[in-house]
Order: structure tokens, then sequence, then C-alpha cells
């Protein structure tokens, strides 16, 4: 347990020897375990130090002095918790009680920790410097970043203490379950009750609280308009006049979509010819009760629109609170030359991070239901009267896009084409087409079949590999950058070395960062929350890269690289 003290000097010493203490002074248990509340151990100390240096090499992202601190504290006090384990490992094997460490050994420990913890902060400000410089990241607060030792070692005290805390009650519950059963039996019941207790909290009472809390939180932010989103004058637009869907149930993110983006105008001063308006369909959260009837009317007011009768028709599944990048789909208004038609629907109030933890079963629903509604209606139109059917996804909407297609040649025979950025680790086609990458591929740029279908790309101005490979039928893209932890985040990270790590990490990522048990777990962790924090190109912001994406997929006739240039002029500025 983390919270053992043994071996310090004042420590308490073993239960059972505290309670015969305890009972020989007359004074009772607890008073000697708050006596060393604080007090720490040697092997637990350097535990903590190692662990504290750790923290401090590269993750993907830049971090900023109160993320590294709390990182920092984190890995301490696992580090802590692996000392005095690997202590209690060795008296068992040198069958033999806990002793007070030497003072000399605390005095060499106190040395090394200045010595080595200083060493690690001043690496660690150079690979942050040299993360930022490769994403050019300019904010760099120096105060922060000096009292960042600070936070670690606050937050390194709140989870000992909490430790000890739970390792008190633990104790409390066995004395008490000792009056009516044996030692043995106490011990084990003690201990069951008290780490379903925790679990229960974590994963029950405090997550779904806090869940819940957010919910209503974002619930009410869901009700507002951004600046520069105005309720539609077309009919060609969802919450417009002739709607099926209002205006006030399209949510936050569903008013977004459907009351900006380009018009005829816009696109036509970008092709050079008379262009159309293009057609946006969403239902909102509010919109109706379960994602089969939000998906229906999405459909429903599709089809009103004439979306049916467009040459090219987007399926897109939202992120989080049901946004949808707006570079995603007004690339693929402006290649499609605006004659086209989106629709989406909103499966979430939390924000993307948030809902990419806890609303996975939500996209699947999502994804899956709208893609089957708009396929049905689909289906049904003669086969020369169909437009072009794709599909599009970021980060959990990947996830949820996904989930409507079986594998490779489902996606390929009933889609035109299909872009996903952003894909999380977990994402079942991902990981699939990634796994069983050809031979010789790396995990950061996979080659899959020969690239007969599916491909992958970092930039793909730069190339979508294979090239020499012919690239025929329905296409299927995947962007996903070399530096964005929604890609690389797993649970196994805490075990095992992954492939993007071991083998070249990619041209945005430090070649200094290594794996390391459980550190790189938290690192990565860490890095979720301000994926999208980094200059476009980098983490998890996708900007640019959809023009070139969506002009591999789309194929539209004529359009040169001047175009492509020009058009994410347009893109850049709109962001």
């Amino acid at each position: 347990m983390v919270g053992d003290a043994s071996g310090a000097p004042g420590g308490p010493p073993p239960p059972a020897d505290a309670e015969a203490a305890a009972e020989g002074s007359g004074r009772p248990p607890e008073s000697r375990e708050r006596r060393g509340l604080l007090s720490v151990t040697l092997p637990g100390s350097w535990g903590a130090l190692l662990f504290a240096c750790l923290s401090f090499t590269p993750s993907l992202l830049p971090r900023g002095g109160i993320l590294q601190g709390l990182i920092c504290g984190i890995n301490a006090a696992l580090g802590y918790a692996a000392g005095v384990l690997a202590a209690r490992v060795w008296r068992a094997f040198a069958d033999r009680e806990p002793r007070p460490p030497r003072p000399k050994s605390w005095t060499g420990f106190l040395i090394s920790a200045v010595v080595l913890f200083g060493l690690f902060f001043g690496f660690g400000q150079y690979w942050q410097y040299q993360i930022r410089r490769l994403m050019g990241v300019t904010d760099y607060n120096v105060p922060l970043a000096v009292a960042s030792p600070l936070i670690a070692a606050l937050v390194f005290w709140l989870l000992l203490l909490t430790a000890r805390g739970i390792r008190g009650l633990y104790r409390r519950l066995v004395r008490l379950l000792k009056r009516w059963i044996g030692p043995r039996a106490a011990s084990a019941v003690g201990w069951t009750a008290v780490a379903a207790l925790v679990w229960a909290i974590v994963t029950g009472v405090l997550l779904d609280g806090l869940v819940a809390l957010a919910n209503e939180t974002f619930s009410l932010r869901d009700t507002t308009t951004e600046e520069g989103a105005h309720r539609p004058t077309t009919t060609l637009r969802s919450g417009g006049p002739g709607s099926l869907v209002p205006w006030d149930s399209l949510g936050l993110q569903g008013r977004n979509f459907t009351g900006t983006g380009p018009s005829a105008s816009a696109i036509g001063q970008f092709t050079g010819r008379p262009a159309k308006e293009p057609i946006r369909s969403y239902a909102g959260l509010a919109s109706s009760d379960d994602a089969e009837s939000r998906a229906a009317q999405a459909v429903a007011d599709l089809t009103r629109q004439g979306g049916f009768q467009r040459e090219n028709l987007l399926v897109v599944t939202t992120t989080g609170s049901g946004w949808v990048d707006p570079a995603a789909v007004d690339t693929f208004e402006y290649l499609s030359g605006g004659d086209s038609a989106a629709v989406a629907t909103q499966y979430s109030y939390l924000p993307s991070w948030l809902s990419y933890l806890v609303d996975q079963t939500k996209a699947r629903e999502a994804g899956r239901a709208l893609f089957d509604a708009v396929y049905d209606s689909w289906s049904k139109l003669p086969a020369d009267r169909r437009p072009r059917l794709f599909v599009s996804g970021e980060s959990l909407g990947s996830f949820g896009g996904e989930t409507a297609f079986s594998g490779e040649y489902d996606l390929r025979n009933r889609t035109a084409g299909t872009l996903f950025a952003g894909p999380p680790a977990f994402n079942t086609l991902f990981r699939e087409f990634s796994d069983h990458r050809d031979a010789g591929s790396p995990e950061v740029q996979p080659v899959y079949k020969e690239g007969r279908t599916v491909r992958f790309a970092n930039d793909p101005a730069a190339g979508i590999p294979p090239a020499d490979r012919p690239w025929n039928g329905s296409r299927v893209l995947y962007l996903m950058h070399s530096s964005d932890p929604i890609v690389w985040w797993s649970p196994h990270l805490v075990y095992s070395e992954p492939d993007w790590i071991a083998q070249h990490p990619g041209d945005d990522v430090l070649e200094a960062m290594v794996w390391l048990p459980f550190v790189t777990f938290w690192q990565v962790s860490a890095d979720l929350p301000f994926a999208a924090d980094v200059p476009r190109g980098h983490g998890h912001t996708y900007t640019t890269e959809y023009v070139d994406a969506w002009n591999a997929v789309l194929r539209p006739p004529g359009v040169t690289a001047q175009d492509l240039g020009r058009l994410k002029d347009f893109i850049t500025a709109e962001k």
C-alpha cells in the first residue's frame, strides 16, 4: 500500500506491533497512526524521486508548468508506491522485519535528490523548448515552469494522504471485524469492502456525479448561439424556412453548422463558374428523444431540401457536443462546386475530450443510426439518380462513423469515399487496418493491403503512400498526425511499448521520446485535453489537411495545385 511508512525515522511499526505498543502504553492505535501520517519510507522516497525525474521526459505535446507539475506529482506518488512495494517484496524474500535506515542513507538520498531532480528539470525545459520550436508554439510561462516542482509536491502529498486515509479506513474496519471473525477472514473481508467502496466512488458515485454535473452545465450552454451563426433564410438549411427541425432545437453546434458555411457566391468565386447553394441538414438532442428518431428527422429534412438530388451527399458523425469541423465540410462544398448536401446529428452535450471518455456508446449508436437512415433512402433511388455517398468524421466522430461498416469491403461497396481524421486508438476498423498493415510499414504511416482501398496520411499534401500503387474505386483515407494523442492514447501504454514509439515516432515528435512503464501513459493522458491547443498540422488540429485529403477522395475534375493553394487560404481565413 502506498501509505506504508515502515522504515522511516519516527514511522509506525507494522500494524500488529503498533496495536501491541499502543495497548502497552495505554494509547489507542489510531494515535500512533496519526503521528506517522506525514512520515515517508526511504525505499518509497527513492521510487518517488526516480518517477518524478522521469516525468520530465518528453511526450507528444508541449507542456506548461501546471501540467508538468501535475504529471510529476502523479508519477512521484506512483513511484513511492512502487518503492514501498519493492521493499516489502525484498523483506519477504529476505525473511526479516523492517528496520530504520541509517542517518547517512537519508543524507545520501537528499544529496542525490537535489542533483538528479535539478538535472532532469533542466533537461525537461530543454526538451519542452525543442517541442515548442518543432510545432511553432511561442507561449512559455517562466514563473509557472519554475513553480512546477511546488505543484508536483502538493499533488504528491494529496495523493499520499488520500492513500493513507484509505489504509486507515481498512485498518479500522479490520479491527472492528476481528470482534466477530478470525484475523485472516477480517483482513480479507476488510480489503474487499474498502476496495469495493473506492471502486464504487470512483466509477459510480463520483464519476456519474461528475458526468451528470457536466451534462447539466453544458446543456445550458447548448441553448446559446455563437456570434456569426445566423438563422438561415434559405429553405436549404435545417432551422430555416419550411424546415422540419426547429432552429431552437438544433443546439449550439447545430446552429453553427446550419447557420454558417460558404455561400453559392463564395464557392463560385473559388471555382470561377456559377455554383449551387450547399444543403445542410441537422437534428439536435432537443429535436427528438433517441438516436434513431433524430436520424430519421434529419433525413426527412434532407429529403425536403432536395439533398438526394445533389451530385454529392456527405454523412457526418459529429464529435462530443455535436460539433462538425467546418474545415471538413466547407472544403467538401468548395471542391464539389456547391452541388452537395451534408447531414449530421447531435448525441451529447459534453465537449469532445470529455465525450471521448464517457460517450463512446452514444457515438456508436448515432453513427450507425444516421448512416443506416441515409442509406435506406439512398438505396431506394434508381442507380443512375443516386448522389455519390461519402462518409466523414473527426475524433469520436470517426469512431461513430466506422460502426456502420463491417470492414474494408463494406466501406468500398456502400460509399463513394470516406475521410476520417484523428481516429482514436480504440476505433475498431482503424485498429484492424493498422494492426494488419503490410510488413515494413510503420505504425505512424501504415500501408494496408498495398493501399488498394484504405490509406493513411499525416500530411496528404506531401503524398499518400503507397504512391506507386493504384487506388481505384472507392477511397478510404485516414488523417492522423504523429503528434496527435487522441490517435495514440491507449490503456496498453501502462505496460506495453507501442510500435509508434519503438519505430520512428514521426516528424513532429522528438526522437528523445521513449516509452516508460506508467510514466508514458500519464504523460499522453495529460496531453489529451490539450490535443487541439497547438498550431494546425500538429496534435489534434486538422484544417488545411482537409483540402488535399478531400481532393484525393472526391477526385473533382479540373482542380489544379494552384486551386488547392487558394482553397487553403479560404479555409484558413474562415477558421
